[in-house]
């Protein structure tokens, strides 16, 4: 689907343009993050991208086993594929999607060393404020420039200024709880101290198969990256006796979560749905449709526990498992944005001009409008969320998406309103993204937020 923007925002006043040495504060080293910068440097400007992560794409190594459902040709940005051309780098062909692993290895971290010295790690944001100034004051805002708070790895405070913030942190290491109400449920923060509930996407036959093997496990979700989740743990129980797997969702029929198979435009995507179908028809998986988890009750010798959850049918509990696996999707940290002023939908926390447009009660990642700067802006003029988090709950981010967001937004910051305006998208159709709010429940990332590829959780991070 292509498509261009036309919609008439009223213009967001953007600073005035100051020396080109003065920074771009990029946070997050993701796909989008690091998009952001190659755009930025090909206007002149000097980006600074500031990862927390001991290396550039530390949230998608957490899934590098796990293929996403986006071909490189979505995957690679324009400017940053221009950016490395030089270098001899090729976008690797075909059109079988790569996993985290090969995203990293062959996207990021050439990226990364082609922005270099321009690219920090260990570098973690922890606020954001106008110099001298806090988001209380109004006289002189827009002339001053921000200050950005950073920790570094030995936990040495600093300080830079910047014209410019554009925070691409993404929402992986911010999962939603297990309860039903948005908060944990009773006992679920000691079952997460006894180490009984993990986050999305272990790797089940790799790296973390003694922790499930022969094991009783409970996934909670209804996303992709349950199903892949899953998926693994059946292959699994078909090597080791013993091993059970039990599926919990909100839901009262799972059809929706199978997706729209053979019709899927993401190919790979589509087969997910219609295996997982397969190993709950086979009787590989244990399912409890319907279930709210209202309780985690931590066995006496802290090896176990029961998780209790409403149902139509009253009570349920789901006894004796050894370990939880949380996929019930992500929400943004917004505690580096409290001193400065933003302006947020109340339900999605996404920029409120985009929320419209992103809401998955109506959009699925191949349905949403293309938008750019404009809907991104914020009330503090030169701040700007993009990528994964600028979708805040909502679950139908696409990595694609998230690049034509840094282009139009670099555009905007480098004073090139004309190329911030004209905003494309060519996203692959789809309906099965599409996630009922209804239910609580929202898939996990995709490369983006993850990264936004849609990869493995959202659906298309």
């Amino acid at each position: 689907m292509t498509t261009t923007s036309q919609r008439l925002i009223p213009p967001v006043p953007v600073p005035a343009r100051a020396d080109s040495d003065v920074p771009v504060i990029v946070v997050g080293a993701g796909p989008v993050g690091l998009a952001a910068a190659a755009h930025l440097l090909s206007y002149g400007l000097t980006p600074l991208v500031m990862e927390a992560g001991e290396r550039v794409g530390a949230a998608i190594r957490d899934w590098a086993h796990v293929r996403t459902f986006t071909p490189w040709r979505y995957l690679v940005d324009g400017a940053a594929e221009k950016l490395l051309a030089p270098t001899g780098w090729v976008r690797p062909d075909g059109d079988v999607p790569p996993t985290g692993g090969e995203v990293v290895e062959r996207y990021l971290e050439p990226l990364a060393a082609a922005l270099h010295p321009h690219v920090r790690t260990g570098a973690r944001v922890v606020a954001v404020s106008r110099l001298g100034m806090d988001k209380a004051r109004s006289s002189g805002r827009e002339q001053a420039p921000f200050v950005v708070r950073v920790r570094d790895q030995d936990g040495e405070v600093s300080e830079i200024t910047a014209r410019a913030v554009v925070d691409a942190s993404g929402t992986w290491g911010h999962p939603n709880p297990l309860g039903a109400s948005g908060l944990p449920a009773r006992g679920e923060e000691e079952a997460v101290a006894a180490g009984l509930v993990v986050s999305p996407l272990p790797d089940v036959l790799g790296r973390d198969r003694e922790r499930f093997a022969g094991r009783r496990t409970l996934v909670v979700g209804s996303g992709h990256s349950a199903a892949n989740t899953l998926l693994d743990l059946v292959r699994l129980a078909e090597e080791v006796p013993g091993t059970e797997v039990v599926w919990a969702i909100r839901r009262s029929d799972a059809a929706r979560v199978y997706g729209g198979g053979q019709a899927d435009q993401l190919p790979a995507r589509g087969q997910l749905g219609t295996d997982l179908r397969a190993a709950v028809r086979g009787r590989g998986v244990e399912q409890v449709t319907g279930f709210s988890t209202t309780e985690l009750r931590v066995a006496a010798d802290g090896e176990s526990v029961d998780v209790v959850g409403a149902t139509p049918d009253g009570e349920h509990v789901i006894r004796g498992v050894d370990t939880v696996v949380a996929a019930t999707g992500f929400r943004p940290d917004l505690g580096i944005l409290g001193e400065v002023r933003v302006e947020l939908d109340p339900g999605l926390e996404s920029p409120v001009r985009l929320a419209p447009l992103i809401d998955p009660a109506f959009h699925s990642c191949g349905s949403v409008p293309p938008h750019g700067h404009r809907e991104l802006a914020q009330p503090e003029p030169g701040l700007y969320v993009v990528g994964m988090k600028s979708y805040g709950r909502a679950p139908t981010f696409l990595v694609t998406t998230g690049n034509e967001q840094v282009r139009s937004v670099a555009a905007a910051i480098a004073g090139d309103v004309e190329a911030a305006d004209e905003v494309r998208l060519v996203l692959p159709e789809t309906g099965v993204c599409s996630v009922d709010l209804a239910s609580g429940e929202t898939p996990a990332v995709a490369v983006g937020s993850a990264a936004g590829l849609a990869v493995v959780g959202a659906c298309c991070s």
